[in-house]
């Protein structure tokens, strides 16, 4: 594809993504507004570089505000990198990348899993990456929880989801994931919580399965784009 300099240059090779890590269950943790789609984009945008199909569901949000966090991350992308024919990339993330939209109360495994077994038994998309945002964790059980991670093994993917912690809320897991998702992390391969951290928003990364270090990793908070200290 010719994007393996922005692969080897980005500093989220070290939550191990990629097809070596299929059908790993990562989540991203933060107060609102601390940059948790943000982050989720620029994991998306790294499993597409490596020439993957994702699938973002955007739950309680359009397709054009969901839409628009591409275009400014592709445009910070080409601003900081030389790239001979950004048009080409631009055009290829867009092929690459299906956004799937959801009201809160619509999401499910049953409503999903009809409209991804539709676009593969058609043979219009394949997705080996899917990306959840705006999963409400505290309206659902660990039942529920599980019946999406069998789906996405059953499809041989890769998930991300997000979830919003709260400053009053001090449950907390052994591991150190806060609620409503502490009750769950076992079900994540890794964890990622976002905190503002002196001029940035670190990446507290409480669970991975890589054993890179993981520990300079921050959200620049102007750009929103992942760089390390």
């Amino acid at each position: 594809m010719g994007y393996e300099p922005l692969v080897n240059q980005n500093p989220l090779r070290v939550l191990k993504l990629g097809a070596d890590s299929s059908r790993q269950l990562g989540l991203v943790m933060a107060r609102a507004g601390l940059g948790k789609t943000a982050l989720l984009v620029q994991i998306a945008l790294e499993s597409i570089l490596r020439g993957n199909q994702v699938i973002h569901v955007s739950i309680g949000e359009s397709i054009e505000k969901t839409r628009a966090w591409y275009d400014d991350i592709l445009q910070f992308i080409l601003q900081e990198h030389s790239i001979d024919n950004p048009h080409e990339l631009i055009d290829m993330v867009q092929h690459h990348r299906m956004i799937m939209t959801f009201k809160e109360s619509a999401f499910s495994r049953p409503k999903l899993e009809e409209r991804l077994n539709d676009l593969v038994q058609q043979d219009i998309f394949r997705p080996s990456t899917l990306v959840v945002d705006g999963f409400d964790f505290s309206q659902t059980d660990r039942e529920a929880l599980m019946d999406i991670r069998e789906l996405i093994a059953t499809m041989n993917m890769q998930a991300w989801f997000s979830a919003v912690s709260h400053r009053g809320d001090e449950r907390v897991s052994e591991s150190g994931v806060p609620a409503p998702c502490h009750d769950v992390d076992d079900l994540f391969e890794t964890v990622v919580l976002l905190k503002p951290e002196g001029g940035c928003i670190e990446l507290d990364v409480v669970k991975n399965i890589s054993e890179m270090d993981t520990s300079d990793l921050c959200l620049d908070p102007t750009t929103m784009m992942i760089r390390a200290n």
